[in-house]
């Protein structure tokens, strides 16, 4: 297991967060491949969210800061069933190019969490209790994979988060594919 933390200030959503607040059907047509048209997922993750729930328990607080380019936050602390809806991988996509390194909720939609660890987006870290009332958008953490916490700096207060086993791992190679071929399980086109 890589020992991995991720440190930064953190944004809250609340339970049932679909992909369609994640990352709305009108934005799809732009390509994750050309550079500036990649940016406007980053700038427009989120965006779905209805207001009252957007950085709960302040509400009204935008993951993007409007015209930029990359969020002040780094982690997502969410309720349960996150990414749930459609099986778009556009949705972990769009918050990795935002900034945020991992989302930790109790529980995940099981698409969004192959998503995100199949294309390498993002940590989705599963949390022993919902954690939602312990945090508020713009308080400072440390998500430490290694001690299996997340730490809220702001409040001092520690909490346990589920061992993610190779996950990591596969998330730090930069997706699944990455993985087998760092690990010998696939061989190179070009070594075939």
């Amino acid at each position: 297991m890589v020992s991995q933390k991720i440190s930064g200030k953190v944004f809250v959503l609340g339970d049932d967060i679909d992909t369609d607040q994640i990352i709305p059907a009108q934005y799809l047509v732009y390509s994750l491949e050309k550079p500036g048209e990649k940016e406007i997922y980053g700038q427009k993750a989120l965006s779905g969210v209805p207001a009252a729930q957007s950085g709960l328990p302040m509400g009204n607080v935008p993951l993007m800061a409007e015209g930029e380019n990359h969020s002040e936050f780094a982690i997502i602390v969410a309720g349960k069933n996150f990414g749930c809806g459609s099986s778009r991988e556009h949705a972990p996509a769009a918050l990795q190019i935002a900034g945020i390194g991992a989302v930790v909720a109790p529980t995940f939609a099981r698409i969004f969490y192959r998503n995100a660890v199949d294309g390498g987006f993002l940590l989705p870290a599963e949390s022993r209790d919902h954690l939602v009332s312990r945090f508020a958008t713009g308080e400072e953490a440390t998500l430490d994979l290694g001690a299996g916490t997340l730490e809220n700096h702001t409040r001092n207060e520690k909490h346990v988060i589920k061992p993610l086993g190779g996950v990591a791992d596969i998330v730090a190679a930069g997706g699944i594919f990455q993985y087998a071929r760092k690990t010998g399980k696939l061989r190179n086109a070009n070594h075939a």
